[in-house]
């Protein structure tokens, strides 16, 4: 499974919200390069990125940011926030970005991402963002009335290339990923779930793995990186590539001899 460290930018600086309250905001960087360089030489394979402003305003704002990241790093980035048109779209690809992020317009112009994710397929990712079960939008400031289920199946329909859902309440709390929700999620769809929101120990990583075979590919992992609750070298030796229980007993050694 990927461990994928977030990247949240307001204001061009990385921080993290509590349950997405944009009241409630912790600055933890003021340069977003220097922490995707740090998360890259730790090992990371995958960088995810959030406009927090794009997403209120609807629209690409931290783009100088997310540019100057995507010059300096090596490993694919995704991106979302604010992704609610075309343009918005090429223009990450046109920097670099390797997956777009797409949540708004999933509930409220479905037309749309079946164009994208034909014109650019395999890199739109559809984010679903719930809260009690329904699909929040515009930054999480609104929630609709549409089961996260229901649009998962949808988003699959039209060709979306994969899932990342993230329980709101859980955001930024450190109290765990919802399995539940994850586990009835990866039981309605067949494409790449990815598990954000709640992640507080490798524990939380380590039960995350039950879920790999139903579809769960990765878990994006933000505040508890970021507050050393989690250092990103153990979280890939428990769950990355080349895990610990992936590792071949030598059966040259006898415990008994």
């Amino acid at each position: 499974m990927d461990v994928i460290p977030a990247i949240d930018l307001l204001e061009g600086r990385c921080v993290r919200l509590y349950q997405g309250d944009y009241e409630k905001s912790q600055v933890f960087s003021e340069n977003p390069v220097d922490v995707a360089k740090q998360w890259v030489d730790q090992g990371a394979t995958r960088l995810h990125l959030v406009d927090l402003d794009g997403a209120k305003a609807g629209k690409v704002v931290n783009l100088k940011a997310i540019a100057s990241i995507a010059q300096a790093i090596s490993v694919p980035i995704e991106v979302g926030g604010g992704l609610r048109d075309r343009v918005s779209v090429e223009q990450l690809f046109n920097l670099g970005v390797q997956w777009a992020i797409l949540g708004t317009v999933a509930v409220e112009q479905p037309q749309l991402v079946q164009e994208l994710c034909q014109e650019f397929p395999q890199q739109i990712i559809i984010g679903i963002d719930a809260r009690n079960g329904k699909v929040a939008t515009r930054g999480w400031l609104e929630t609709s009335e549409v089961l996260a289920t229901q649009l998962a199946v949808r988003m699959q329909e039209l060709g979306a290339a994969a899932i990342i859902y993230t329980d709101i309440h859980r955001d930024g709390t450190l109290s765990g990923p919802n399995i539940e929700a994850l586990r009835e999620l990866t039981n309605a769809i067949s494409i790449p779930v990815i598990a954000s929101g709640g992640v507080s120990s490798v524990t939380d990583l380590l039960s995350l793995l039950a879920l790999e075979p139903q579809g769960v590919t990765g878990a994006i992992v933000g505040r508890a990186l970021y507050t050393g609750d989690i250092l990103l070298k153990e979280a890939l030796r428990a769950i990355g590539p080349g895990r610990i229980q992936d590792i071949p007993p030598n059966l040259d050694f006898s415990s008994f001899a």
